[in-house]
């Protein structure tokens, strides 16, 4: 017969006349290193003590002292774009992620899906006998198909991994996680009363999965890719973390920059001579900021630092784990963020982060009674623009922008015994996409052509091994071009043209800026006026670039909130329908309804045994956001939550005994709704919403209130006690595209204003 795996033995009609063989067991040997990539999210250049910060991060500056730190490291900007290039070794645009997973646009470069011709290094590797495990934060698939209906061929098992226990989304709620474990959503182990916190739990389940292989199979290498939550909005840690932050940063923003300004200085993580760049537009002084600003603002940073620190401490056990189970040694290390600081926060700071992205500005004044829940369960905090500005010391802007604030990051490398200049610094270029050659390189292996029967696009970045004997050499990095949301830029020979786009305007209309970047590393002298051939031969190499590696069309995004979440044309509930047969597990927000400013209607199947059977019928959002829906005291309830503004209505008749088809029924009209309550088809209750938000990050539970509670009018989870059999949700259609757009348009417009 045709044996279609390799065997180099002899086979004749009997073991006796035949010659037994094995094939070469893949990566066993007793030396092979194994990887673990740390990444955290929305950390700026600076916010490391050993690059400069006053936040105390002694686990991460040991890695720094027994490795090497990049101070020329680069990445997308933007969260998911760059998690594609850790993953891949090719820019974002080329693998379908030129924006983040839920924002797609029909052409190939915003996929929101990294396409299969490009293999994950945990595709890789598993090709190689590693253990591939993922812990943590994914952003790679389309947000429609995070649901437990799939399809999940863009899910961490299906990309390569052994294992995964994380999220799915883009940001999380620290104390109340929605979690994934391998291809299925769990409750968290137990709640922030007894303590929990995700980073800990993150931190937990890594060891655990490396100490199940190592008990059995001690032979075999581990590739680890651990993206925390951290320092993504909200910023949430235990009260005695925050607690060690208080007056940490009385002094403000201004001085605050400064002094890590000169640290930075000191330590030679920016070159002698760099200048602190000026203050960001609408970064007020701090001088003059009133005292009710500057109290809010500096409870945001101090609930940051902690959050931050609380993260290092856990590296810390980690760590210790390596070591104890004698594996620290021979493990690669390298933990970077995947962009700048976040602006996310607007120039007051927000208490729910929420509000930025739907054009609400924060009452500081009003919020002054709420301040010392930042932190904790009952906050989704973002700092402002001030301290965003610190964070990325001593650079400008931020995070979705392509200059320095946005793209430049910290970048450390640990491995003992093999980086002999131990609490070095590397100044030459590079960037995110070129960490996949190097774990390549420093593991001796070599990229396939294909992949699970998929030609593979070329890996695209440069490895950076070089750089561990040879501080000196000049940078081996190819040009390298930038863009997310129409800002552009493009470094090439120590030269990098950038510009700031405004959403909606022509791109001819662009202002570029060129920065001589080996002489100011803080893009502080734009030389384009002097030196105009060499920035025309920049843009020009920008669209030579930006057609090479699939960067077109533009798209600046000033339709991305209709975007995201949407169905794509051609699935089940694109026109509004919606019917669940519980019990389910846990809906997550993009494959829910909209519920929003549009009228919808739902109804429900109930059946009690008894009147005291009461629960939650429907739960969707947060505590700081969304709606519960439930039966307390034989009475049917409605709570809207609009950040954390309720408006409740209650029944005027018991629900019966028995079976019973329940109804909630949403008018939206004139910018304002209403809420009516029906209980076999009779109206028993209504109540006018005078807002409403779309946007939810935890999504929608049945027949309980999963995590972080909607209301405090009962003690979650509260389940449903009878039997639920049929829910049906019917909303308006999506609008057509013109009409998203016109409101995209909108969005982006106050969103511009506010910088």
């Amino acid at each position: 017969m045709n044996h279609y795996e390799k065997f180099e033995g002899v086979i004749g009609r009997t073991v006796d006349e035949s010659t037994p063989w094995w094939p070469e067991p893949r990566r066993t040997v007793k030396d092979s290193p194994n990887v673990v990539v740390i990444l955290f999210d929305d950390l700026g250049f600076s916010h490391f003590g050993c690059y400069g910060s006053t936040i105390e991060t002694p686990n991460i500056d040991r890695l720094a002292a027994g490795g090497i730190r990049f101070s020329n490291f680069h990445t997308t900007t933007l969260c998911s774009p760059t998690r594609a290039c850790l993953l891949t070794g090719r820019n974002h645009h080329t693998v379908g992620m030129g924006m983040i997973s839920g924002m797609t646009n029909g052409y190939p470069n915003r996929r929101g899906n990294i396409t299969r011709h490009a293999a994950t290094i945990a595709e890789m590797l598993r090709e190689e006998g590693f253990a591939t495990f993922c812990v943590g934060k994914w952003h790679l698939a389309q947000t429609a198909d995070t649901s437990t209906a799939g399809p999940f061929e863009q899910w961490p098992l299906q990309r390569g991994f052994d294992r995964f226990y994380g999220f799915m989304q883009g940001e999380i709620d620290q104390f109340y996680p929605q979690l994934t474990y391998d291809n299925h959503y769990v409750d968290p182990p137990y709640g922030p009363e007894e303590g929990y916190h995700l980073t800990e739990d993150l931190v937990d389940k890594s060891m655990e999965f490396i100490r199940d292989l190592k008990s059995v199979r001690p032979d075999r290498p581990f590739f680890l890719y651990l993206p925390f939550g951290a320092t993504h909005s909200p910023h949430q840690a235990p009260p005695e973390f925050i607690e060690k932050y208080k007056g940490r940063f009385d002094a403000g923003w201004d001085e605050i920059r400064r002094t890590w300004y000169e640290n930075q200085l000191k330590m030679g993580i920016i070159p002698e001579g760099t200048e602190l760049a000026p203050r960001n537009k609408s970064v007020e002084p701090w001088a003059d900021l009133s005292e009710n600003q500057k109290r809010f603002a500096l409870k945001l940073q101090e609930a940051f630092a902690a959050f931050l620190d609380h993260t290092d401490h856990h590296i810390g056990r980690f760590i210790s784990f390596l070591e104890e189970m004698g594996e620290m040694d021979n493990t690669i290390i390298i933990l970077t963020s995947d962009n700048g600081a976040s602006q996310e926060g607007g120039v007051t700071g927000m208490m729910d982060e929420a509000m930025y992205f739907l054009g609400v500005g924060q009452d500081v004044d009003e919020v002054q009674s709420r301040i010392n829940e930042i932190g904790g369960p009952h906050s989704h905090s973002n700092y402002p623009w001030g301290w965003a500005q610190v964070g990325n010391t001593p650079l400008k802007w931020y995070k979705q922008n392509t200059f320095g604030g946005g793209v430049r990051d910290p970048l450390i490398i640990h491995w003992p015994g093999y980086i002999n200049d131990k609490g070095g610094i590397r100044y030459q270029f590079h960037h995110v996409t070129d960490i996949v050659p190097t774990i390549l390189e420093l593991l001796d292996v070599e990229a396939r052509g294909s992949y699970c029967g998929y030609d593979q696009i070329p890996i695209s970045g440069t490895s950076m091994a070089y750089t561990f004997d040879a501080p000196d050499e000049k940078t081996r990095k190819d040009p390298q071009y930038f863009e997310m949301l129409g800002h552009r830029g493009i470094w090439a020979d120590g030269w990098k043209a950038v510009t700031y786009h405004r959403s909606g305007a022509p791109y001819t209309d662009d202002e570029w800026e060129l920065y001589h970047l080996d002489e100011d590393f803080s893009e502080c002298h734009n030389l384009a006026t002097e030196n105009p051939e060499k920035l025309r031969e920049m843009i020009e190499l920008w669209w030579i670039e930006a057609g090479h590696h699939g960067v077109l069309p533009l798209d600046d995004g000033r339709n991305r909130f209709a975007q995201e979440g949407r169905f794509r044309p051609g699935t089940p509930h694109q026109h509004g329908y919606y019917v669940y047969y519980p019990p389910i597990t846990r809906v997550p927000t993009a494959a829910a309804p909209a519920f929003g400013a549009r009228s919808w209607t739902m109804t429900a199947e109930v059946e009690r045994a008894d009147k005291n059977q009461d629960g939650v019928i429907v739960a969707h959002g947060t505590q700081n956001t969304g709606f519960s829906w439930y039966i307390k005291d034989g009475r049917l309830v409605f709570d809207s939550n609009a950040l954390a503004k309720h408006c409740v209505v209650r029944s005027d008749k018991l629900v019966p005994v028995g079976k019973s088809t329940l109804g909630a029924a949403f008018t939206w009209a004139d910018n304002q709704g209403t809420i009516t309550l029906l209980i076999n088809g009779e109206e028993c209750g209504a109540i006018q919403v005078p807002s409403t938000i779309r946007t939810h990050t935890t999504g929608m539970s049945i027949g309980r209130d999963s995590l972080s509670p909607v209301t405090d009018d009962y003690d979650a989870p509260f389940p449903f006690e009878g039997t639920i059999s049929r829910i049906e949700v019917t909303h308006q259609p999506y609008r057509s595209e013109e009409d998203e757009r016109t409101d995209g348009e909108a969005r982006h417009r106050a969103e511009q204003a506010r910088q």
